[in-house]
């Protein structure tokens, strides 16, 4: 019984004589080309010995030591004999190599365990905190600077920043903020209305857009609007070198570029959030007057019995710190970033979703922070 495959160069020959299935190699073995199958030559066959030769070789590499090899494995896995004595003496020392080193490789459990990713997320926490510490001890220094020497205060740039953080964003705060107060109208007066307490609409718009909602869809906005514009502008300044270029020059980035950017928020925040609650009270108002036949009058008279200064200051706190919390994301994140076109998406990104979390977060500390306070 005789079988061949043949291939482009490899050619193998076996041969069945009295239970010894003998291998022939033969031609040019590479390993950049097709090696014959094994599996295709031998196919239903269980001799009890096989044999392999190579006179007719021409030339060979690891793929004819990787075929032999294939033949000793199929030759164990069987229990037949495998005689390889005919094989040159270089081709069994490498083969034997093979062979040692297919024995002892185990494979590796790459797999990181539970206290190794605890450990490399903490270690990860404490040197993101060390770099947002770092960033706002400078700002603090530059508030130092700027009350000592004023006059090296770019406040040209301040008041570009505040027209473009504050008055350019007086449209889309106005269409937020006003539909936000006809939501919360809405969705009042369903439970209001079952009750017979139509007129408590004015308390709950008030107190919800003074205390809660004008400020924090404020920050919203601007940490989508704002906070993503400092992070991109910081960011390709970055990957242009135009931020090392300042520092070679001996000019803090922080005070140059940072600290403008940041007072502008601290200033304009809590403006917007002021016009912001005013524009939620008129949606509401509206839908007051509309839905629940309500007059304006008695919807301003009810609505100063339960809104009072103490809560305007509260909403005009969280505005201030929303506000510096924009900022410092968006120019961190900015600054962060890596020095190519793709650094600068992903920083903008990043600085958006980081102020919508930290804001999300301040204000669940105010408002414990100020129930406890009793304000």
């Amino acid at each position: 019984m005789a079988e061949a495959t043949e291939t482009l160069n490899a050619r193998v020959s076996a041969r069945t004589d009295g239970g010894v299935l003998a291998v022939e190699l033969a031609g040019t073995w590479q390993i950049t080309e097709t090696r014959p199958s094994w599996a295709d030559i031998v196919g239903s066959q269980a001799p009890e010995r096989v044999s392999v030769r190579m006179e007719t070789v021409a030339k060979w590499d690891s793929s004819l030591l990787l075929f032999v090899f294939e033949v000793e494995q199929w030759a164990k896995k069987i229990g037949a004999e495998c005689d390889l004595g005919a094989l040159p003496a270089k081709v069994r020392a490498l083969l034997g190599q093979l062979v040692a080193s297919h024995a002892t490789s185990v494979p590796v459990d790459r797999a990181e365990n539970f206290f190794t990713s605890v450990g490399t997320a903490t270690q990860d926490g404490l040197t993101k905190g060390r770099a947002i510490m770092h960033f706002v001890g400078e700002c603090v220094l530059a508030a130092g600077q700027l009350a000592r020497k004023p006059q090296r205060f770019r406040w040209r740039d301040w008041l570009e920043e505040m027209q473009q953080c504050g008055a350019m964003a007086l449209p889309i705060v106005s269409l937020v903020s006003l539909l936000v107060g006809v939501t919360l109208a809405y969705t009042g007066s369903v439970v209001l209305r079952q009750y017979g307490g139509d007129i408590y609409i004015a308390d709950l718009i008030g107190l919800s857009m003074v205390r809660e909602m004008g400020a924090v869809m404020t920050g919203v906005v601007l940490a989508g609007r704002t906070g993503a514009a400092f992070a991109a502008t910081i960011a390709n300044m970055k990957a242009n070198e135009e931020i090392d270029a300042l520092e070679v020059l001996g000019i803090p980035a922080v005070q140059f570029l940072v600290f403008p950017r940041l007072l502008a928020l601290g200033v304009m925040m809590p403006l917007l959030a002021l016009y912001a609650n005013a524009l939620g009270i008129l949606g509401g108002l509206i839908v007051a007057f509309g839905l629940l036949g309500i007059p304006p009058a008695a919807f301003w008279a009810e609505m100063l019995t339960i809104v009072d200064l103490s809560d305007i200051t509260t909403g005009v706190i969280k505005a201030v710190a929303f506000g510096l919390i924009v900022g410092l994301s968006g120019c961190l994140r900015g600054l962060q970033a890596e020095r190519s076109a793709a650094g600068v998406g992903r920083a903008a990104t990043s600085a958006v979703v980081t102020s919508i979390l930290l804001i999300i977060v301040a204000d669940a500390v105010f408002a414990v922070l100020f129930n406890a306070l009793g304000i």
